[in-house]
């Protein structure tokens, strides 16, 4: 793996293999225009009514997001500057040869900076930025991806997948102002849902073996990952019906892990946004008499 030696890692242009990103879910850019058209709306009613001398603690935060905005973004990216560990190639260098790779692979410019933070048991990642810099977090749980358990391609898949949202232009600044209107029910949950599947075709793109063990950790925690079946999670995507489960997928701001195993498992079409994908069912490989894969 080639690598820049630059402070900052610059890559004026993607590696031949890699200039075809990764493909976006199809809904996105529909809902992303819907809900922007939805926030515009928002911020001149709140306009007209300020101005009409209707003031409002409503209408008053929402004038007031751009700021407050600005200074969350600001804050949460101290927070990891001042209390995340940065991983470096001394300190946690199988993170951030990751991240760096990453980088490469999906054209970014520069490497974006990478912390490990506490987790207390929590299992999750994110990506966001501040002004012109972008970063990934890990919590030390996923980190782990815990004890004889340890599975480094879950850890690429999941690098890949947060890195893949700056890729895609998730971060931004821009791009989260103009989601005011997330918080409308149902609408803003399926944008944020569309966006994690534009994530997962990263992670996939940059470490495909890691897919299964990712909805493992996702689904059974970091230690039982290996004894989780992806098939048999992915088919029950097909086989869990009812208003309940859709209701849960459709306020869910990630997909449900059963859906989103059925997206990574077929890769010829996108994952399902509302209505449970259709999928014929995987015959159970089970193990051979005493060969269980469960430990003793």
């Amino acid at each position: 793996m080639a690598i820049v030696d630059s402070p900052t890692h610059y890559h004026p242009h993607p590696p031949t293999g890699f200039r075809d990103l990764p493909r976006r879910h199809p809904w996105e850019i529909a809902l992303l225009v819907l809900v922007i058209v939805s926030s515009v709306v928002l911020y001149l009613v709140a306009c007209a009514v300020v101005l009409y001398g209707k003031v409002s603690l409503l209408w008053l935060s929402v004038l007031a997001t751009p700021l407050v905005l600005f200074l969350a973004r600001g804050l949460n990216y101290g927070r990891q500057r001042t209390s995340g560990v940065k991983m470096s190639p001394t300190q946690f260098p199988e993170g951030y040869w990751l991240v760096v790779e990453a980088a490469q692979r999906f054209g970014l410019a520069e490497v974006p900076d990478a912390y490990v933070v506490l987790g207390n048991g929590q299992i999750n990642a994110f990506a966001s930025g501040h002004g012109f810099r972008r970063y990934v977090v890990v919590y030390s749980d996923l980190f782990e991806i815990g004890g004889q358990a340890r599975d480094p391609e879950a850890l690429a898949f999941v690098i890949g997948h947060e890195v893949g949202h700056i890729a895609a232009g998730h971060a931004s600044y821009w791009r989260q102002l103009s989601q005011l209107a997330m918080k409308i029910p149902f609408l803003g949950q399926a944008l944020s849902r569309s966006m994690e599947y534009t994530a997962d075709n990263y992670g996939y793109a940059f470490r495909p073996e890691g897919a299964r063990r990712a909805i493992g950790v996702l689904s059974a925690g970091k230690y039982l990952l290996r004894w989780v079946d992806f098939d048999g999670m992915a088919d029950r995507a097909g086989s869990e019906t009812g208003f309940f489960v859709w209701l849960a997928n459709a306020l869910a701001s990630h997909p449900v892990n059963t859906w989103r195993a059925s997206a990574l498992r077929n890769r010829a079409s996108a994952g399902a946004l509302f209505f449970r994908p259709k999928q014929p069912m995987v015959t159970p490989q089970w193990p051979a008499p005493g060969n269980s894969p469960w430990p003793r």
